[in-house]
């Protein structure tokens, strides 16, 4: 009986599912292949059949947990009913201040900072989609709202500077201790909210 082929992508996917939470103890840059080995429960060595360095481990670490950003994005999108509770949600990630967010939105700067130091071609195409895919989303939310009546059609003409706002409120609270998200988002979207609703009095 010859012995059963593995497929690496899958088994790419099952090591970094293992090491899902690795990232968030002593972060990404201090990861080592001992620690990813150890904790998949495979030989050292056999970490390099499936990944060629640190970087690409933790690249598809970084990438299973954006997949899972992605799903819950979509997913808790559904029970929102209004077209601003929507949009104020795409935003939940930049003004949520429990613990397990602060642990993601920290995973996130760290990734940030890899993207920006040490140029990598792939994280960058990465990023690209990653981009693509809440821009499409953000689009669609506000269509949707033009489409019930919630929102002038002009709305559509803010989406990329949502988009950059978004960016902006990350970048802002990555690098400042005082700084209030939170207070910074409810301000700027019930303002521009206040230009794209529909008054139907």
């Amino acid at each position: 009986m010859s012995p059963k082929k593995v497929n690496k992508e899958e088994k790419r996917r099952e090591v970094a599912l293992a090491c899902f939470d690795l990232i968030h103890g002593g972060g990404m840059k201090k990861l080592t292949v001992a620690q990813v080995a150890k904790t998949a429960g495979i030989g050292k060595g056999t970490v390099y059949e499936y990944f060629e360095n640190k970087d690409d481990i933790i690249f598809e670490i970084i990438n299973m947990h954006i997949e899972y950003h992605h799903e819950k994005f979509l997913n808790n999108i559904k029970d929102v009913k209004t077209t601003k509770d929507k949009v104020f949600y795409f935003f939940d990630f930049v003004m949520n201040d429990t613990e397990e967010n602060i642990k993601h939105f920290s995973g996130y700067r760290e990734y940030l900072s890899i993207v920006l130091s040490e140029e990598n071609e792939s994280m960058f195409k990465f990023n690209d989609k990653c981009t693509t895919f809440f821009h499409n989303q953000l689009m669609l939310i506000i269509e949707e709202g033009i489409k019930k009546g919630e929102l002038k059609e002009l709305a559509k003409e803010f989406v990329d500077g949502l988009m950059l706002f978004e960016k902006g409120v990350a970048l802002v609270k990555m690098t400042q201790t005082n700084f209030d998200a939170k207070s910074s988002c409810e301000n700027f979207l019930n303002s521009l909210f206040k230009i794209i609703e529909k008054d139907n009095d």
